[in-house]
């Protein structure tokens, strides 16, 4: 018998305060969720609002430098800016809409504007505290999921003018959560590179920029890597940076008022279009056509603005909207364009070496265009035809490009092996935003190839295609790009061939935080009352003391091997992933060279020094084996 639907009355309408409403739609404050395994992490989004506020200060003219420390559960702020007003302590941190950042005259060009960032640290932490430090006087608080509990009134203090806050992140709210160091770094650095004079104390390190932007691409490309030295720019609220690399792609890091915008936004788009159009038009002046996407080919750049009263798109501020300037109404476009036009082309025209280096590196970009002209064309064709009916993509619902769909973010490609491997994870995903794309055995290494081969290899075409990242990242359909293979020898080398894949032809993929291993358990431990799945030889030792009497223990051998019902519990609410992290020292040409080039004595020795024997129990088969076998494949 059908349910009768409840009547539609007032009663059926609901109020909530600002905690509450914070509590049940986090993901409307500060993005996705998340263990912390990803860069977007609401846990990180949390440190940036609260830092934020520091960096408004110091963009004020008050306070030089901002202590930042994170242990495992919790973060601690200080600075030494003009401190929050004694008698607001309490309402700044806890009154939706209240705030400084309303009175233009007070803070001008700060990111901070809409009044919610720390009411949002707040109520979804489990302990926060707000302490403020005004002309000899202090005054604190004390809150418990956005819930007073202390309100310590005003007293002597001999501490320097400022505001400190401590905040444990719930962890209700983000399961399993923890920070990592490199995330965290990333974040730091960026505030050093966009705020001069400004040093940052991470754990006891500091963080300080002399050069801006240019310091910023100095630690993104390396020298080696540079087809010519970095251009960079300085003009009244803009600066930008720019040289191109030997990577394909295009790579750009763009900021607002000292926020990291990751998905673009007016003033990119702006960027992109004009630095474009200038270089093209210089050429023009000296009688050589190039294409605009030759000469974004393989550039590494960043932009970033300062405007008054910033509209973004969400209150994350990773993507910005605003159309005009404030207060003279010139539109991004234009401001943008007008100081590129003049600044870039004058550069140009004052130093003939760049010049000369730059043209090479588009004439480079145009040819290898050529060369893939015919083969792209029909590799597109047959990727079309197979996208109707491709039986290595099962795809999923909703996809990052849904802006108005709340688990875009989530969405994930499974990479697998095998049919079984597949299989499995196939019919645990959520059909929503879990996608699976199978292999077929081994991909090639393709080490030293040129991008041909992404199209003559139909593996790494109908891949390509599946998070169609053919030109640019900006139609990328998944937000995680997750390797699922088995944590074995054969599993590691399809590991090493596909970051191998990502990091020679999209590297992008990987600086941004989009690739990730799938961490799934070695061993199942159980009994007839409990179940434990154990991911390390430790875990199963626990795992074995806490049930003891001699339990069941099943050693996992590939993915193929763990049921259905089973996988629904590694990538659902509790997944593990590990995200791959490129060092800032680390170039991906020396990387690739190293780990997949020709075999050498230096590899062969750190195999050798670096070989761990793992050898389960169950077996008897003698360990003089194991070496052989994983030396053989780890060498090949």
């Amino acid at each position: 018998m059908a349910t009768q639907p409840q009547a539609y009355t007032e009663d059926s309408i609901k109020s909530l305060d600002w905690r509450e409403h914070i509590r049940l739609r986090p993901g409307m404050y500060i993005g996705k969720l998340g263990d912390g395994a990803s860069p977007d992490d609401g846990i990180y989004v949390l440190v940036k609002e609260v830092v934020d506020n520091s960096i408004d200060e110091h963009t004020m003219g008050f306070g030089k430098t901002i202590e930042i420390d994170v242990t495992e559960k919790r973060v601690t702020v200080r600075d030494y800016g003009r401190g929050i007003p004694l008698g607001k302590v309490v309402d700044v941190v806890s009154k939706i809409n209240t705030g400084g950042k309303y009175d233009s005259s007070v803070f001008q060009k700060s990111v901070g504007l809409n009044g919610v960032g720390t009411k949002a640290v707040n109520a979804l932490s489990t302990y926060f505290k707000v302490q403020a430090f005004r002309d000899g006087k202090t005054r604190s608080a004390e809150f418990e999921r956005g819930i007073l509990k202390v309100d310590a009134p005003e007293s002597d203090t001999k501490e320097k003018n400022g505001t400190l806050v401590y905040f444990e992140p719930d962890d209700t709210i983000f399961k399993h959560y923890h920070f990592i160091p490199q995330f965290l770094e990333e974040q730091i650095w960026n505030y050093a590179y966009l705020n001069a004079g400004l040093t940052v104390i991470f754990n006891n390190q500091k963080y300080h920029s002399p050069k801006g932007l240019y310091d910023l691409l100095s630690r993104k490309i390396d020298e080696e890597s540079r087809r010519y030295p970095i251009i960079h720019l300085k003009g009244e609220d803009i600066e930008l940076a720019l040289t191109h690399g030997s990577s394909y792609g295009e790579e750009y890091y763009s900021f607002v008022n000292g926020q990291y915008t990751t998905q673009g936004g007016t003033h990119l788009q702006a960027f992109r279009e004009s630095f474009a159009v200038t270089i093209r038009d210089f050429f023009q002046s000296n009688k050589k056509n190039f294409e605009l996407s030759d000469i974004r080919a393989s550039v590494v750049a960043a932009v970033s603005v300062r405007v008054q009263e910033p509209v973004f798109e969400s209150q994350t501020k990773t993507k910005l909207g605003s159309l005009n300037i404030a207060p003279d109404g010139m539109t991004m476009k234009k401001f943008v364009d007008d100081f590129i036009k003049k600044n870039l082309n004058d550069y140009l025209h004052r130093n003939k070496e760049t010049t000369a280096a730059l043209e090479k590196r588009i004439q480079q970009s145009k040819k290898e265009r050529e060369e893939l002209a015919g083969i792209r064309k029909i590799a597109n064709e047959r990727a079309k035809k197979a996208n109707l009916h491709n039986r290595k993509l099962r795809d999923c619902r909703v996809h990052l490009s849904d802006e108005k769909n709340d688990k875009r973010f989530d969405t994930t490609l499974f990479i697998t092996e095998g049919d079984s491997a597949s299989g499995s994870i196939t019919q645990a995903r959520n059909v929503d935003y879990q996608a699976v794309f199978s292999l077929r055995g081994k991909p090639l290494n393709c080490y030293g190839l040129t991008k041909r081969v992404v199209y003559e290899n139909e593996e790494f075409n109908l891949l390509q295609h599946a998070l169609d990242i053919e030109d640019s990242l900006d139609s990328l359909r998944y937000n995680q790009v997750v390797i699922a293979t088995d944590a074995d020898v054969d599993g590691m080398h399809i590991r090493l061939l596909l970051l191998t894949f990502f990091l020679q032809f999209f590297p992008d993929l990987v600086k941004k935080g989009h690739i990730y291993i799938l961490d799934t358990p070695l061993f199942r431990v159980r009994n007839k009352k409990e179940t434990i799945y154990c991911y390390s030889e430790e875990e199963k030792q626990a795992a074995i003391r806490k049930l003891g009497n001699k339990p069941e223990i099943t050693r996992f051998k590939g993915l193929g091997e763990i049921s259905p019902s089973e996988f629904a519990r590694f990538i659902g609410e509790d997944i593990r992933l590990d995200p791959v992290i490129l060092e800032k020292e680390s170039s991906i040409h020396k990387l690739l060279s190293y780990y997949m080039g020709k075999n050498t004595p230096d590899r062969q020795r750190f195999i050798i020094d670096n070989l761990r024997i793992e050898k389960d129990f169950t077996e008897d088969a003698p360990a003089t084996e194991e070496i052989k076998e994983e030396e053989d494949t780890l060498v090949s």
